[in-house]
């Protein structure tokens, strides 16, 4: 049975909340009230008993709603991992009464990890929404400002190349081939383990890419031919385990196993088109010249992620997902958006006011963004819209009129404004962890970037409300 809330505090409960009384932070206190809201505990509870029918009324008491949320966000204010929020709300009396853990048993990590994913991110924004909105019920967001910017946040990968993504194919399909082969016994195709070769091989194209002599680039052409040669080897090997556990030629001993045997077989099919692509790619740049192959996979974990450049100096190439980031006024991130193809900025000043009105019900008096918002196609449209100061820069311009016009005062007071938008963003990466996401896969990534522009949201109406 999974309630919104505790049904019963108990003695202790009362005891910590009197201990602790005085040494709440500020902020939290106003973020607790928060979330109090019973519309964000019903979103919660709503999430929790999908997983099992009548959950909701029946079976044994599961973790509430309202502790699942605070621990959750506690995790993101803090950029806990999972084992650190379970230890800590243990140790610590405040964040005990915060997550209404109170005097009982705290949820251990794995339960937290599973509790988790089982919010999918519409969930996570519907939150955000009635965060916001509640925001400006209190009167902290007018809704006549709007600044927005974009930045990448990473998905959880080594840095790629050809070689090392290769190693991790033959490594994942070696693992699996191994607990088959414990399962099934030695009937069908025997298991040649090839990981000692490939490695080495991994080792030589390494010691060959970082030599500047010309005779280095056949001794790599060689070495990526004996690596692509073996990793071929292992592809056939594990596409013939799959087909034999399909025909019953191996097969477990109960019904236990030979359903862990079919997931198996289900992670030998999931990998080898990826590792296929692997190989394609590898191919084309090594032997054919090409480096801009088409869908180039980067991580045979994170499929997903893409190649995004924003020009930094010390960071030239980013690997993961374009993250729009989007404020009103006392900093208060009214709307995200996790990117699923990077788009361009130029087509994101549009839908930007279009969320504003819609979250906020009134059109900005300034919208203000960098140059790489910039068209004029988008400046007519958002005046169009009504707003009265569009303040987005145009660096290549040679109008003479348009240079005086970004030179007027309110034009420099907008662009200063602006910047807080990065200032924000940076916040977000060093405070709640939005420079890598820790989470798996796309609907991860949107669930970590979700619930830390939440956790920054509370401290934010927290402290401007204390």
């Amino acid at each position: 049975m999974i309630a919104a809330r505790r049904v019963q505090r108990s003695f202790a409960d009362g005891f910590i909340a009197e201990e602790v009384a005085d040494l709440w932070e500020p902020w939290m206190r106003q973020a607790d009230q928060v979330l109090e809201d019973d519309a964000l505990l019903t979103l919660i509870q709503q999430e929790l008993t999908r997983r099992v029918k009548k959950s909701k009324t029946r079976g044994r008491p599961g973790t509430p709603a309202e502790v699942v949320l605070r621990m959750l966000l506690l995790k993101h204010l803090r950029d806990y991992s999972f084992e650190e929020l379970s230890r800590e709300v243990r140790a610590n009396l405040v964040y005990r009464e915060f997550t209404r853990v109170g005097g009982g048993k705290t949820p251990d990590d794995k339960t937290m990890g599973r509790l988790a994913r089982q919010l999918r991110p519409e969930v996570i924004r519907k939150i955000h929404d009635r965060v916001v909105a509640m925001a400006q019920e209190e009167k902290l967001i007018q809704g006549r400002r709007m600044r927005v910017d974009t930045t990448v946040v990473e998905t959880n990968i080594h840095y790629p190349t050809d070689s090392s993504l290769l190693g991790d194919g033959v490594r994942v399909l070696t693992r699996v081939m191994k607990k088959i082969s414990g399962i099934a016994g030695e009937v069908g195709a025997k298991l040649r383990d090839r990981s000692r070769s490939v490695k080495l091989g991994v080792l030589d194209i390494a010691r060959a890419a970082r030599s500047k002599v010309p005779q280095s680039q056949e001794k790599l052409k060689k070495a990526y031919s004996k690596l692509l040669d073996s990793t071929g080897r292992v592809m056939g090997q594990a596409k013939r385990f799959s087909q034999e556990i399909a025909q019953g030629v191996k097969q477990a001993v109960d019904t236990m196993q030979q359903a862990a045997l079919e997931g198996l077989r289900q992670q030998i099919d999931t990998m080898l088109p990826r590792v296929q692509q692997v190989v394609q790619q590898t191919k084309t740049r090594i032997f054919g010249g090409d480096t801009h192959a088409e869908n180039k996979i980067l991580s045979l974990f994170e499929p997903s992620t893409e190649v995004i450049r924003k020009g930094k100096a010390g960071k030239p190439n980013e690997f993961g997902k374009m993250v729009k980031v989007q404020e009103a006024e006392n900093q208060i991130v009214i709307d995200y958006e996790v990117y699923d193809q990077k788009p361009s900025d130029s087509d994101l000043l549009i839908p930007s006011l279009q969320a504003h009105e819609e979250k906020l019900g009134c059109t900005p008096r300034l919208a203000a963004a960098d140059a790489g918002f910039y068209s004029a196609k988008n400046e007519m449209e958002a005046k169009a819209k009504g707003v009265k100061r569009v303040c987005v820069p145009s660096r290549s311009t040679k109008s003479a009129e348009r240079k005086r016009e970004q030179k007027k005062p309110w034009f420099r007071d907008g662009q200063k404004w602006r910047t807080g938008c990065e200032g924000r963003i940076s916040v977000l990466k060093r405070r709640h962890g939005l420079n890598r996401s820790r989470y798996k896969d796309e609907d991860g990534m949107k669930r970590w970037v979700g619930l830390g522009v939440i956790a920054d949201n509370l401290i934010n109406i927290g402290r401007l409300k204390s």
